[in-house]
């Protein structure tokens, strides 16, 4: 009888190896959500975009005294003072100065260039939002440019978490004051 017991427990041992050794199954969530929330969001994020282009192209509509120019990149821009010889324009990793300010579309200021001071930016390899970075690289040395920004081209849905709100667009005029190349910023 004790052989028979210690069969017994030993097939017991075998099935329970066996069965331990199943590979695991894939948890499923408790709840699942469709994609109604990120569709909502989508919609959402059209309509700011839209109604910010809408009051955009009013502004430029309104303004017969400068030259607007529509950028790729979701901007618009136009010059204050252009230099007509055709110079170099910032390229990844050179090093500019520039001033620059911030006012709302309606034209009052959030942050003024006294207040900004000139900064000094390595194209690309610094935090900048993504309206001014891709207009800094329009720009040569001695330009003064304002461009007019929606939203998602400048502090998007979360603001400076400063002065700067939520899903606010934004008028800056650019002084690009110097480029040093990448190649003269080894040599340094």
């Amino acid at each position: 009888m004790r052989k028979h017991a210690m069969k017994l427990a030993l097939m017991m041992i075998g099935i329970m190896f066996f069965i331990s050794c199943k590979s695991p199954e894939a948890r499923r969530p408790v709840t699942q959500k469709s994609g109604s929330y990120i569709n909502e969001s989508i919609k959402r994020n059209k309509e700011i975009v839209a109604a910010q282009e809408d009051l955009i192209q009013q502004i430029i509509e309104a303004d017969s005294s400068n030259n607007y120019i529509s950028s790729p990149n979701g901007f618009w821009y136009y010059y204050n003072k252009k230099d007509t010889l055709a110079g170099p324009t910032p390229q990844f990793g050179d090093e500019v100065v520039f001033n620059y300010d911030l006012r709302t579309l309606d034209g009052q200021v959030i942050y003024s260039k006294d207040e900004l001071q000139s900064r000094t930016y390595v194209m690309d390899k610094e935090k900048l939002f993504s309206g001014l970075r891709e207009g800094l690289k329009l720009m040569q040395e001695g330009e003064t440019v304002t461009f007019l920004f929606p939203s998602h081209k400048a502090y998007g849905y979360y603001g400076d978490k400063k002065k700067i709100g939520s899903d606010v667009p934004v008028i800056s005029t650019v002084t690009l004051n110097k480029i040093t190349t990448e190649n003269n910023n080894q040599n340094k």
